[in-house]
């Protein structure tokens, strides 16, 4: 994340949108989306701890709502109701905290009971149905029930201004008709997931790179993501959401990352026009960007993909661009292995499980944007400053209250100029806020260490990086 105080998501839970954006990201949640690897196979948990080791800090899921609740609940309110089937969810929740990561819930995929039988990509008949599992789901990872670890991220459908995902996207006569639905659907998920959980923080959009904003015949239908955007913004301009999530795919599949699609479709090369137009369509300033999938197909898996050595270049590529970016906070790669349950054959693992070079390439370039590690600049003569780390570790087998023991070491060049102990309590959504008994000054940067534990013998380390102004 980019602003002018340099706070990571962690950091602004109260008030993400509202703080202006700076120059170029310091920390970005990196991580995967892969649930064939991460959430069916029985390997799972040994994937898991390759993404840990490739220092992911957040892993993204698909929970369809269709099989998530096949059966109409009686209290669809309720996220404990017992037509819920969330085992897999519940589990892959606890695992990536286990692991230190959090989880983004891209929900999607209306059941039959909601729409009159029609088929996932249709709307529910009835908002209200939308909002009540939004809030469900919210609330059983709201870090208020033994077990149910907190969800900091949700996003709204997937691939919106796709025909695939959400029908019908044109009307009678081609006139599009998809934004002002889907315009709905994010009012309804965003009031359920707030309700169940005010902490959450909701992307909406879940655009496609690319599409057509007219039907064409043999073809699924599919809205230009400029084009999808706006027409949401006019069907509802104070439309509530916390970010807008993007999918900036190369099309074709083998194109680089710094490919400049013509607009409305948007690449990563169109973020800058495509953000501008964002914060004029909703008339709000500094919109944050969550990337939450891109990747790059390979060869042979994908005959039209990249080779290898092309896959590490782009990577790099690829995470440079969106680093360099003022409002990308999160940055999504799809998916982490290649398998027979994916048809995207972008995985840094081979089919095999053995690594392709851009595992290690992934590894080396998000190190250093661990969004676990604050990084802040903060007016010089701040006394005490307040930092905010996400400990979600300590969640595993904590509940929230539990005090959190810290030690503290400031330094500047390489110097020792504080350090100190201070105990304070785990907060619910698996954060602690600490305010180090010192004075920034002006044109100083402090790297300060905190190693925190608990009474039953949790140990982790965080680095907040503060710079003087």
């Amino acid at each position: 994340m980019k602003h002018l105080t340099r706070v990571l998501v962690v950091l602004a839970l109260a008030g993400i949108a509202a703080i202006p954006a700076a120059s170029a990201a310091d920390r970005m949640w990196m991580g995967f989306h892969d649930d064939p690897e991460f959430r069916w196979n029985a390997d799972r948990m040994q994937e898991l701890d390759k993404a840990e080791a490739a220092h992911a800090t957040i892993v993204r899921t698909l929970v369809t709502w269709a099989n998530a609740a096949p059966t109409r609940p009686a209290n669809a309110a309720n996220p404990f109701d017992p037509a819920y089937k969330l085992d897999d969810v519940d589990e892959l929740v606890r695992n990536a905290q286990n692991r230190g990561m959090e989880v983004l819930i891209t929900i999607w995929g209306t059941p039959k009971w909601a729409n009159s039988g029609k088929t996932p990509n249709y709307l529910p008949t009835n908002m209200n149905d939308m909002r009540q599992f939004a809030q469900a789901l919210a609330a059983r990872y709201s870090g208020r029930y033994a077990s149910y670890p907190f969800v900091r991220f949700y996003g709204i459908w997937n691939e919106s201004n796709l025909g695939q995902f959400l029908s019908p996207q044109f009307g009678p006569g081609g006139s599009i008709i998809g934004p002002a639905a889907y315009a709905k659907l994010a009012a309804a998920g965003y009031a359920g997931i707030k309700a169940g959980n005010p902490k959450a923080l909701v992307a909406i959009g879940e655009t496609s790179s690319h599409g057509r904003d007219k039907p064409l015949p043999g073809s699924s239908d599919a809205v230009t993501p400029g084009t999808f955007a706006r027409l949401v913004a006019k069907a509802n301009p104070t439309l509530k959401f916390d970010a807008w999530a993007h999918h900036p795919y190369p099309y074709p599949v083998f194109m680089k990352p710094a490919q400049l699609l013509k607009w409305p479709n948007v690449s990563l090369k169109s973020f800058p026009r495509f953000e501008s137009s964002l914060d004029s369509w909703f008339h709000r300033k500094n919109i944050p960007i969550w990337i939450t999938e891109y990747g790059h197909e390979t060869k042979p898996g994908e005959p039209l993909g990249v080779t290898e050595p092309q896959q590490v270049t782009y990577l790099a590529q690829a995470v440079a661009l969106a680093k360099a970016d003022p409002h990308v906070q999160m940055f999504i790669w799809f998916v982490f292995r290649d398998s027979q349950g994916s048809t995207w054959q972008s995985g840094l693992e081979r089919l095999d499980g053995t690594p392709k070079p851009a595992l290690a390439r992934w590894t080396a370039v998000t190190a250093p944007l661990d969004a676990r590690n604050p990084s802040l600049s903060l007016k010089g003569g701040s006394a005490a400053p307040p930092i905010v780390l996400d400990v979600r570790e300590i969640c595993g087998n904590n509940a929230p209250g539990t005090p959190v023991g810290s030690t503290y070491r400031a330094r500047v060049a390489g110097k020792l100029v504080k350090v100190g102990q201070v105990q304070v309590a785990l907060a619910s959504d698996c954060t602690i806020s600490i305010k180090p008994a010192f004075t920034v000054a002006k044109g100083k940067k402090y790297e300060v260490t905190f190693t925190l534990n608990t009474y039953n013998g949790v140990q982790i380390t965080r680095v907040a990086t503060i710079a003087g102004t």
